[in-house]
Order: structure tokens, then C-alpha cells, then sequence
């Protein structure tokens, strides 16, 4: 008999901030907001989303600036965050490291640090009330000009002892040079902070590429293209670089066409350490136990092999060490249950 998924110990390592709002939630602080919501928000089921163009990828970023708008107090923001830890501790996760950029919020929030305030306030208490361990990675922006990518990545630094842990690149990997934005991740780490860019989603192997060795990147935002370059595969495994990967959301935004094409198998026979994200379950509609069902269904991974890549998702992330040996001593539990 299947061990359940949800029972196995494991990290989150790639969830975005308004990505992981509940549907339910969204409805109500829409209506709470008079917010107008497009069809595809409100009917029950995750929008048909392809951002393999232009057009596709500017309509996702449409439907997630619209559900953040609905984001407008502090209230809604520890809402958000205490739900989504609910979430994830139902899931099995015991660690949740959450991206987010401030920027975004600054506006309805009263400004960039008010706005890195309220959501690390949020952080504390969703993490108290819920058992979880919960750290934070501010992301910059690749559609904005690197001297803001630098701004907050002091910002980040100045609260690396309020709960942030890493410094990230979102967006459109197709837009924008890695290299740009050297100065911003090097600011990052001397301040001690995890680089963590996004890379190899919707671009190839060269975007991953190029968060190694322009950013110098400890993990890598997705990084399945990399399957593509047996050279890249074996320099990401001889580095340890974890790759964050998030199957649904690959298949979803329509760079594979169905999950069996996710090359899972390809990174994990090469010995690329991966952790399992759920990226954006507001718009992709599966939590993070589901990506471990999705690979133990279309890519035939054993219950050892589960418990593997759940070990690899705590050892890819931040977590201190007591928290680590309690998850992995866990997963050992959950195989010889």
C-alpha cells in the first residue's frame, strides 16, 4: 500500500507570496475590496495559462497583480501568510522558506519598509501559531532596473536577523541579463544571504547557466531546462546546487506539455539535488503534497525515492540544524512506517 504524501516530512523551498493565497480567500477580499475579478479568478478551476509567448506570460502577470491588489492591510497579509502556513503544515511541510517582493506592496502598505515590516510581523505570528517554521527570500524584479534589485538587496540584509534568508530574481527569465544584477546578489551574500534566482523555465539551459556563474547562485528557481545540457546536469550536481522544482506549475504555464514531460527523472538519475515547490497554487491549483503525488504517479518514483527528494528539499534549504535532524529523522520514520 501507497504511504501517503502528506504524512512525509519535507521542505518548501518555492512558494511565491500572493501565488499561495487560497481561491476562497481571493473571493473575499475582492468582494471586501470591490475589487472586479475576470472569469478566470473566480470559476473554481485553475486558469488555462501559457506563457510560452509573450502574450501568454503578461496575461499570467495580469491575473497575479490582480489577486495582489486585493492585498491592502496588515490584516489581509497576516491572513494570507497564516493560511498559507496552515496550508503547508497539512501538506507535511515542516519548513516553508516564502518569496516575496516588497516592492510590489509598498504602495498599499505605506511604503518599501513598512511593507517588509508588516510582512515579516506576518511571518512571525503565522510561524507561532502554527508550529511552522517559516523564513523569508525577498526577490527582485527582472523587468526593473538593477539599482532597484540593489536597493532591496540591502534591504534584505538589513533583516537578515528578522527572518529573511535569501535574495531572489523573479519573472521573466527571458527579459533581462543575469549578469545585471551581479552587484545586487553580491551585496546579498557578503551580507550573508542564500542566492537564489529564478532560472531554465521558460528559458534554456544558458539562463541557468548564467545564474551560476554571474550570480553565483546556491539554488536555482526551477533550473528543469538544464536537462537539456548533460555538462550543466553534472556541474549542477558536482556544486550542489539545489534546483527548485515545480512540476504543475512547468506544465501549467505550458513548458511541458503534460507532466510525464517534466525531466524529473533526467535531474534525479544525475544526481541533481531538487526540492519540490508548488510555485503558485492561486493560479496553478495544487499545493506542494501534490507535486510529490504528481511525480510518484507520471514518473513511477518509488516511496524511496519520495523520501529522497523530500531529504533533499531540507537539505536545500536554510533550516537550522535541530529542525533539519527533525525532518529528516521523520522521513526515515515515514519509509519504515
Amino acid at each position: 500500500m501507497e504511504r501517503d504524501v502528506r504524512l512525509l516530512p519535507k521542505a518548501h523551498l518555492h512558494l511565491h507570496f500572493t501565488g499561495s493565497m487560497r481561491p476562497t480567500t481571493l473571493l473575499e477580499l475582492a468582494d471586501k475590496y470591490g475589487v472586479h475579478l475576470p472569469d478566470a479568478l473566480t470559476g473554481g478551476e485553475p486558469p488555462q495559462l501559457r506563457a510560452t509567448d509573450e502574450r501568454g506570460w503578461f496575461r499570467f502577470q495580469r491575473l497575479y497583480d490582480i489577486a495582489r491588489s486585493c492585498l491592502r492591510s496588515p490584516e489581509d497579509i497576516q491572513r494570507l501568510v497564516r493560511e498559507t502556513a496552515m496550508e503547508d503544515v497539512a501538506d507535511g511541510s515542516g519548513w516553508l522558506e516564502i518569496q516575496v517582493d516588497p516592492t510590489s506592496y509598498a504602495p498599499l502598505l505605506g511604503g518599501l519598509i513598512p511593507a517588509i515590516e508588516v510582512i515579516l510581523d506576518a511571518v512571525d505570528r503565522a510561524a507561532r501559531d502554527t508550529g511552522l517554521g517559516i523564513r523569508v527570500v525577498i526577490a527582485a524584479n527582472r523587468m526593473k532596473h538593477p539599482l532597484d534589485a540593489r536597493t532591496l538587496a540591502r534591504l534584505a540584509v538589513r533583516y537578515a536577523d528578522r527572518g529573511v534568508i535569501g535574495f531572489g530574481l523573479s519573472n521573466d527569465e527571458r527579459r533581462g541579463m543575469a549578469r545585471d544584477f551581479d552587484r545586487a546578489f553580491a551585496i546579498a551574500r557578503e551580507g550573508g544571504l542564500l542566492a537564489a534566482p529564478h532560472g531554465g523555465e521558460l528559458s534554456g539551459p544558458s539562463s541557468v547557466r548564467d545564474c551560476l556563474d554571474d550570480l553565483d547562485a546556491a539554488r536555482i528557481g526551477h533550473g528543469v531546462r538544464a536537462a537539456e545540457d548533460p555538462r550543466l546536469l553534472r556541474k549542477l550536481a558536482e556544486r550542489g546546487v539545489t534546483c527548485e522544482v515545480c512540476p504543475a506549475s512547468n506544465v501549467a504555464l505550458g513548458v511541458y506539455e503534460k507532466p510525464a514531460d517534466v525531466p524529473l527523472r533526467t535531474l534525479f538519475d544525475a544526481g541533481v539535488p531538487m526540492a519540490l515547490g508548488a510555485d503558485d497554487p492561486l493560479l496553478f491549483g495544487s499545493r506542494l503534497a501534490a507535486q510529490y503525488d504528481l511525480v510518484r504517479r507520471h514518473h513511477a518514483f518509488s516511496d524511496e525515492e519520495l523520501a529522497e527528494l523530500a531529504r533533499q528539499s531540507v537539505r536545500g534549504s536554510v533550516a537550522p540544524v535541530e529542525v533539519r535532524e527533525k525532518l529528516l529523522g521523520g522521513i526515515d520514520a515515514w519509509l519504515a512506517s
